[in-house]
């Protein structure tokens, strides 16, 4: 095999494994989907940090390929309804879970 055909073979090897290293799996996502799931991310806690009834809360956001879960301790139902439909709102969201939880009263 002449050299150059060997390195047309080496970079061909090279962007085929560049290019499973970027696809997503059912466990992974894509750089893409990543990138999404981050802004709808940061989108959220922002609304969330805004919103007067639920900025002192702690609530914590993931998303994975659109899916968002929210967790967290919360003082009412109405502010778990509250995140809920923030979450919701935002471009991109598919399903919105909750797993809120109510203070618990001392």
């Amino acid at each position: 095999m002449s050299l150059h055909k060997k390195i047309i073979t080496l970079f061909l090897l090279v962007v085929f494994a560049v290019s499973l290293g970027c696809a997503a799996t059912s466990t992974r996502e894509s750089t893409g989907e990543y990138l999404d799931d981050s802004v709808i991310t940061a989108k959220i806690k922002g609304l969330l940090v805004k919103d007067l009834t639920l900025k002192s809360f702690a609530i914590s956001v993931e998303t994975f390929r659109g899916v968002v879960i929210l967790s967290g301790f919360v003082d009412s139902n109405d502010q778990i309804d509250r995140a809920i439909q923030i979450a919701r709102g935002v471009k991109g969201v598919r399903e919105v879970k909750s797993q809120l939880m109510l203070k618990p009263k001392s």
